[in-house]
């Protein structure tokens, strides 16, 4: 073993672990595991906790080193772990240069400085992703919203975006390796630019990236929200087909005073209404969505208009999170609802997303959709059309390769995945 990342939580995470890697395999590193944690539930660290155990267990004379969101709020517990040897904070994880200078031991395990002081962000690039089919760009990191449940803007600091020319060029050379596909990612993507000269907003980001990067065949947005999506940005949506028919919706609740207390920016009806504006201008529109069941003071008759909001906004994708106390956080001082009722609420939400993804998986049958080819192995080739829904297609002889973008007959589904049989072959057949 050289260098093994261990990724918990968030796709910001996944890039910056990719980039911590190749940062470390670069100077030389060697036996190390680096746990790169979150930080938002207390489960999530408890779970963070597991993994370092386990990984020690199973690689006794390997390096550990702590990294990430819990790492960064609760250092000291990591560093009191005997199987942690170095616990690094998230303003230099990314960087080459802690990699190059970082030691082998030090009986000092803490590398954590104040993230509030940090004003600018670097950007985790990194060289490639695996099979050069989808990569995640960061262009934002921190957060300046202080919602009542969350702890993450402790982990990650302020907000502070990437310069566009930067972020653009980034994208070009990803799509110079071969990549089909640009996932934009941040804390609070749609925070994107105010600490930037001119003050431009992601709209301006996306739109600069779709005419700077003609060869780009797929754009993404990892998370936004919907409150803060600027005129440019909608415009984009609605005009554009090169920016992907699917929005994951941080709406965290769909009822108006448990938004007011989790100090969200928007009301159920602002949520249904760009669901609505955006699904006329693109009718092929999927969402996805955050929704937290069960938090603190919320009654069955709020907690049922969550559960209509997946019907009103027509939500396809649904995260749904048992409300978990964060030390730290207002909504931890907040009355709590008992476990079991926090659990049958957010079991009542999965079952309604249950639903409602089976109902967007049998609306495709017998469409024909470009799949972006990720993955090709034992006679199957696994990829996702434009609104993200994953498709298995079965195949023969030399078939297609991860990166390809081929019309696709879907034939059904299984589970949670479409089938469908490449076009060419499907129209030979009849």
């Amino acid at each position: 073993m050289t260098v093994d990342v261990l990724t918990l939580g968030c796709r910001l995470n996944t890039v910056e672990s990719e980039a911590m890697r190749q940062s470390a395999q670069a100077a030389g590193h060697s036996n190390t595991i680096i746990v790169n944690t979150c930080a938002v539930t207390g489960e999530a660290v408890r779970q963070a906790r597991q993994t370092i155990r386990k990984a020690k267990r199973d690689n006794p004379t390997a390096r550990v080193v702590v990294t990430g969101c819990a790492a960064q709020i609760e250092p000291e517990t990591f560093a009191s772990m005997d199987e942690v040897d170095l616990v690094l904070g998230n303003e230099a994880k990314t960087a080459p240069a802690t990699w190059a200078s970082l030691p082998t031991s030090t009986p000092d395990k803490l590398h954590v400085t104040d993230i509030m002081r940090v004003k600018e962000t670097a950007p985790a690039f990194t060289n490639g992703f695996g099979e050069r089919t989808r990569a995640f760009v960061e262009v934002q990191n921190g957060c300046d919203h202080r919602c009542t449940f969350c702890i993450i803007p402790y982990g990650r600091g302020n907000a502070r975006s990437v310069p566009m020319g930067v972020a653009v060029d980034q994208i070009k050379a990803l799509v110079d390796q071969g990549y089909a596909e640009a996932v934009l990612t941040g804390v609070d993507l749609t925070s994107y630019g105010p600490d930037l000269p001119g003050c431009p907003k992601l709209g301006d980001l996306v739109q600069q990236i779709l005419r700077h990067v003609p060869d780009l065949q797929r754009l993404r947005l990892s998370s936004i929200d919907s409150i803060e999506a600027d005129p440019a940005l909608v415009d984009a949506i609605k005009s554009d087909e090169r920016l992907m028919p699917h929005l994951h919706l941080s709406l965290q609740a769909g009822d108006n005073m448990i938004l007011k207390r989790m100090k969200r920016r928007h009301l159920r009806d602002d949520a249904i209404a760009f669901c609505d504006e955006m699904r006329t201008a693109r009718p092929d529109i999927v969402y996805g969505a955050d929704i937290i069941a069960g938090f603190p003071t919320e009654t069955e008759a709020m907690f049922e208009n969550s559960l209509r909001l997946v019907d009103e906004c027509d939500l396809t994708f649904l995260h749904v999170f048992p409300f978990s106390p964060r030390q730290g956080t207002p909504a931890a001082k907040m009355p709590q609802l008992d476990r079991s009722i926090i659990k049958a609420r957010a079991d009542g939400l999965r079952e309604r997303g249950r639903e409602a993804l089976a109902k967007h998986l049998a609306s495709q049958a017998g469409a024909t959709q470009p799949v972006l080819i990720e993955r090709v192995a034992d006679g199957l080739a696994r990829g996702r059309i434009p609104a993200y829904t994953e498709v298995a297609i079965p195949v023969t002889g030399n078939g297609p390769a991860s990166g390809d973008i081929l019309p696709v007959t879907i034939t059904g589904h299984q589970g949670q995945r479409l089938t469908g049989t490449l076009t060419n072959e499907a129209d030979q057949a009849a």
